[in-house]
């Protein structure tokens, strides 16, 4: 990796989550807690790629309100860059989530109305076209509108700059659509592939070709414990990611997942060595009770690697 920039552009808001304090009881009031931070999948990539040792700088809209101090405070402490967008009329996006005892997700509402306003023409300022050109690397999420993403897509490859992204959500994905073929790698879930192929296929090796003929040429897959599917334009790779004694909180770990992979391919890594990379970064993330854990660092993520099978070629 060298010194240029990996610039992130996409969801930088807050994260409530309640966690319910015992068995989940549907319909009626649960015992929990509440907790709140900052997240969005471009922005806990980010502050986890920073942690890693990377530069990151951080383009994304923001409301003029608490919640968006509350996002300024993460980006300084991770060490991001922060450029945002700011609305003063306008409040910060939000993601409220329900969490079983178990960490895992029963139910979540986002409010994501003010990313609509990052349109294209944002990208055609010059201060945005100088930023997408000396980039190093392009991280975004399906929280912006397609046709920005389908726009910025087209800006960082007339600069020769890979854009990578996050799939965010089964709804979300499909804003993707137009800017697959341009994508260096999509990071994503079961549902989400899904989303984008009407395929469901069992066998692991098929997803790979699904994906492909939906015309993304290199991708991640997560299939929980069944593991992860890694493939480019040579082949795949499968990762059983290690069992986690202590599982803290499930949120972010495909955040951590893509910036693990990501550090690890920019620095030349095959996409079967990403791939543990990734699945090491998940790790760390699912044993916090954070969605970016405070101890991510290139030390931790070398210990974490130890835990990490050998990545299964597919092809």
């Amino acid at each position: 990796m060298t010194d240029r920039t990996i610039l992130v552009m996409g969801g930088a808001h807050v994260d409530r989550r309640g966690r319910i304090a015992g068995e989940t009881a549907p319909g009626a009031s649960n015992p929990g807690a509440w907790f709140v931070e900052a997240g969005g999948g471009a922005f806990n990539a980010a502050r986890n790629l920073s942690r890693l040792g990377h530069r990151v700088r951080l383009v994304s809209p923001r409301g003029g309100d608490s919640d968006g101090d509350i996002v300024a405070a993460a980006a300084a402490a991770a060490g991001v860059e922060d450029t945002p967008f700011i609305f003063l009329d306008r409040a910060t996006p939000s993601y409220t989530a329900i969490i079983e005892r178990d960490g895992n997700l029963v139910i979540a509402l986002a409010d994501m109305e003010l990313y609509r306003l990052f349109s294209p023409r944002r990208l055609q300022q010059r201060a945005m076209r100088e930023a997408i050109g000396a980039a190093a690397l392009i991280l975004t999420d399906a929280n912006l509108p397609g046709e920005t993403l389908t726009a910025m897509a087209e800006a960082a490859k007339a600069s020769g700059v890979p854009v990578a992204g996050i799939a965010i959500s089964p709804a979300k994905v499909v804003r993707f659509r137009e800017s697959l073929s341009a994508l260096a790698f999509l990071f994503m879930n079961e549902a989400e592939a899904r989303t984008l192929t009407g395929e469901a296929p069992e066998n692991p090796t098929d997803w790979p070709k699904a994906l492909r003929a939906a015309g993304l040429s290199a991708g991640v897959v997560t299939r929980g414990s069944r593991g992860v599917i890694a493939f480019d334009e040579k082949g795949a790779a499968l990762v059983i990611p290690p069992d986690i004694p202590a599982l803290g909180d499930v949120t972010g770990a495909g955040d951590s997942l893509a910036s693990g992979f990501l550090s690890a391919w920019t620095g030349g890594a095959t996409v079967g060595e990403a791939l543990r990379h990734g699945v090491a970064a998940a790790a760390i993330t699912v044993r916090s009770p954070l969605a970016v854990a405070e101890e991510m660092s290139q030390a931790a993520l070398s210990d974490a690697l130890s835990l990490v099978p050998e990545a299964e070629i597919l092809s």
